[in-house]
């Protein structure tokens, strides 16, 4: 199943496949939807330039296409991809800028936990002097296993304190910890994902699998 050209161009919604942030609205035509196949790399058509074009042949922004969704009347394109610098030509991560807020919307980012994980990987490829996720990464697994430790015996006493306040904040520090331990073993979040994926399926699990979420 492929996109329906017949009117010529198909929008492409193009998002960030670690953070889930849209980046950008693009315009594909046939030739560009094969040649982002082909490349693994996003190609659009240019409706002012009347021309294909590569994101980031000039720029070296890149996006590397993690995966292409066909919407249901095959005329739009959900590309999910692994963008090499911003989007926008402006130099913004997303060409999108926030408008309208629901006044009640809750205060949280909803993709917190994947910009945190991309953040410290981030770190990890570009270090930077002053950053504490890069001093962890010097000192090593033995610093952070400690610091693993101290997070969760600090939540714990929290938690027999009945101090939500602290009991909210030395969770986040133990989130973080262990974010940082993933990195440094080279264990991708996305494996944590799918291993719970598993654990919660609702389908009924193999003898000797780990038990359905009703049976933990």
């Amino acid at each position: 199943m492929k996109p329906n050209f017949s009117k010529g161009l198909v929008p492409a919604i193009i998002v960030d496949a670690r953070t889930k942030d849209v980046l950008t609205l693009a315009y594909m035509n046939e030739k560009s939807y094969h040649k982002t196949l082909e490349t693994n790399e996003t190609w659009f058509y240019s409706r002012s330039r009347q021309e294909l074009w590569h994101k980031g042949a000039t720029s070296g922004n890149t996006q590397k296409v993690v995966s292409l969704t066909l919407d249901c009347d095959q005329d739009a394109l959900l590309v999910e991809v692994i963008p090499k610098g911003p989007a926008c030509h402006k130099g913004t991560t997303s060409c999108f800028t926030e408008v309208v807020k629901e006044q009640n919307q809750e205060d949280f980012d909803a993709n917190i936990i994947n910009r945190i994980v991309t953040e410290i990987s981030e770190r990890k490829l570009n270090p930077q002097s002053d950053s504490y996720t890069n001093y962890l990464f010097n000192k090593g697994i033995d610093k952070i296993s400690k610091k693993l430790i101290e997070e969760a015996g600090e939540v714990v006493i929290a938690a027999k304190n009945r101090d939500k306040t602290e009991v909210t904040l030395e969770v986040s520090d133990l989130l973080y910890h262990t974010f940082v331990l993933l990195e440094e073993q080279g264990v991708p979040f996305n494996q944590i994902k799918t291993e719970l994926t598993k654990r919660f399926a609702k389908k009924g699990n193999n003898k000797g699998d780990r038990p359905k979420i009703e049976q933990w």
